[in-house]
């Protein structure tokens, strides 16, 4: 029988298990920023904490928005437990965002709706709801106001839009929201 010893002071023995802390920290972080590539393209990057009127004003900004400096309307809504269909479309657009209004069932949102100044291509009325649960936004859309308008994601679209990915639904999609 062969026994071997190695004598390792103390000090070693703390500088492996730093160095093994640091390396996990770092394969940590670079997983993080690695996995940020894949966020949807109308998901905003930069300000996501909306505490206050102002965040949530620069928040629509980052998106090209210019709005009224105050919300239009402010009110609790409550995401249905049993969703309808119609409730479920929105969601799809939620989702083509990086939100999912479905993880928030039963739970009660803010709901800040902000008039749109600079929508393209149009002279129509314009709003940008912010769907808000502990001072972080979890949902929204813009939309027209006329009764049959459109809605879409945060992103600005080039032109006044006709039709396809745009939801049509507003009004409907308010009433599921209560």
């Amino acid at each position: 029988m062969v026994i071997m010893t190695a004598k390792v002071s103390k000090r070693k023995i703390l500088l492996i298990g730093l160095l093994i802390i640091l390396a996990v920290v770092l394969l940590i972080t670079c997983l993080k920023k690695s996995s940020g590539s894949d966020t949807p393209p109308d998901t905003a990057e930069e300000i996501t904490e909306v505490a206050t009127n102002e965040a949530r004003v620069a928040f629509l900004e980052q998106f090209g928005w210019e709005v009224q400096v105050e919300p239009v309307q402010t009110q609790q809504v409550r995401v249905p437990e049993d969703p309808s269909e119609v409730f479920l479309r929105y969601n799809d657009l939620q989702q083509s965002q990086g939100y999912d209004l479905l993880s928030y069932s039963g739970k009660t949102l803010t709901r800040y709706v902000y008039q749109i100044t600079n929508y393209p291509g149009s002279d129509g009325v314009y709003f940008a709801t912010l769907l808000i649960y502990n001072d972080s936004v979890v949902g929204g859309d813009v939309a027209s106001s006329r009764q049959n308008g459109v809605m879409h994601g945060f992103s600005m679209p080039a032109a006044q839009p006709s039709s396809g990915a745009f939801f049509s639904e507003s009004e409907e999609i308010s009433e599921n929201l209560s």
